[in-house]
């Protein structure tokens, strides 16, 4: 009989330990950096989470026999991405253990089963109930450098935990780090980006404010030509657009917000943020009256030096044309002045199965940072297992 307990999330107390098991868990690890509340219950909120529309998500904790968290994971399906794969596939998520692989076990185990009983044949992981630009993937290099906002941060051993319960690599995600100094950029992609700005059918641009709601049509046009046809990703609506912009807004800085046109039309999109997780790390978890007013003043202090690449999407008829160079060196002109107030780039959730945006990473000199990877775990274990199908995007 194991001495582990698994107790379903479904209380007040149960959610505040589900939140408060990392906090103990990482307290001796300087570069984990706490997630807020919010930004994870809202994951777990129907009322903010359009995917309980066609899906549905549960929570676990473990408990030991003295009664202590040791563990906690989600489970969580969402038929409409689901059907994109070659079986059924639910996900597992907000991972986190003690370096027991029993007690890992029984979280996946759990898991499993939930999903089995939903109709799902496979489960990839860790993963999130939602976009992909957050809590996605298991840190496998890269431990010397805090988390980006909303990005995992784990201890090496998890690696092992997936794997040997039977995870396989589904794919690796990068994050590339450059310094915004631009030597080094490719004597290639500059040629092409002289090219298309010779041709007055192509243009390049930064967001403005005034015209948000232009900009969040065209990102949600290049996002469903770009992204929506890989497998687990769903087109996105207008009101899903909206929401994102509006999440965006109070830490949108145009300057690095970039869009490519060809006669008018949107065909590319390069989406970079603050890097807000350098003010995150003072909060404590906490966005209450006091946690906005220091978010403000850390903001207004220049805490953030770091530029924080969101995405990046190409249409498929204008890929390998240079449009990547195009809007990298568009970008490129606006961070060399004087006022321009990040230091550091970093390029975030580049997947191996991309290598159109490998090669335009490397060819703007930039190195891979931190990899986490996405695993898959096939329930029927004789079903043979397939990698993520490489992509242009």
């Amino acid at each position: 009989m194991s001495k582990y307990k698994i107790i379903e999330v479904n209380t007040p107390q149960t959610k505040k330990e589900f939140l408060q098991f990392p906090v103990r868990l990482y307290k001796n690890e300087k570069n984990w950096i706490r997630p807020l509340d919010q930004d994870i219950e809202s994951v777990f909120d129907p009322n903010k989470n359009k995917l309980f529309r066609h899906g549905d998500a549960i929570r676990w904790i473990l408990k030991d026999e003295k009664n202590n968290t040791v563990g906690r994971i989600a489970a969580f399906y969402d038929k409409k991405s689901a059907a994109k794969n070659d079986q059924p596939t639910g996900g597992v998520g907000f991972f986190d253990c003690i370096n027991n692989q029993e007690a890992a076990n029984i979280l996946f185990e759990a898991s499993k089963e939930w999903l089995q009983a939903k109709g799902m044949e496979a489960m990839d992981g860790p993963i999130n109930f939602g976009d992909r630009d957050r809590w996605w993937g298991c840190l496998i290099d890269g431990f010397d450098y805090p988390p980006n906002y909303c990005m995992p941060y784990n201890f090496p051993y998890y690696k092992d935990l997936f794997e040997t319960y039977g995870f396989q690599n589904y794919f690796n995600q990068f994050t590339y780090y450059r310094k915004v100094v631009f030597e080094g950029v490719s004597k290639v992609m500059q040629e092409k980006a002289e090219r298309l700005n010779q041709n007055p059918n192509y243009e390049f641009k930064h967001l403005e404010k005034k015209e948000l709601e232009k900009y969040t049509e065209d990102f949600r046009t290049v996002f469903n030509k770009a992204w929506a046809r890989f497998p687990g990703v769903a087109e996105m609506t207008k009101v899903h657009a909206r929401g994102l912009m509006k999440s965006l807004k109070p830490i949108l800085d145009e300057r690095i917000m970039w869009f490519a046109y060809y006669e008018n039309e949107p065909i590319a999109f390069f989406l970079q943020v603050p890097e807000i997780n350098q003010i995150v790390r003072h909060l404590n978890g906490k966005m209450n009256l006091w946690g906005k007013l220091k978010f403000m003043f850390y903001k207004l202090t220049g805490a953030c030096d770091t530029a924080l690449g969101l995405i990046f999407g190409v249409v498929p008829e204008f890929q390998a044309k240079g449009i990547e160079g195009g809007i990298v060196m568009a970008f490129a002109h606006e961070a060399l002045k004087k006022d321009f107030p990040y230091k550091h780039l970093q390029f975030n959730w580049i997947g191996d199965f991309n290598p159109t945006m490998l090669k335009v990473l490397d060819q703007v000199g930039g190195h891979v940072l931190k990899t986490h990877t996405t695993y898959r775990y096939l329930f029927d274990r004789n079903k043979p297992f397939k990698r993520a199908k490489k992509v242009n995007i």
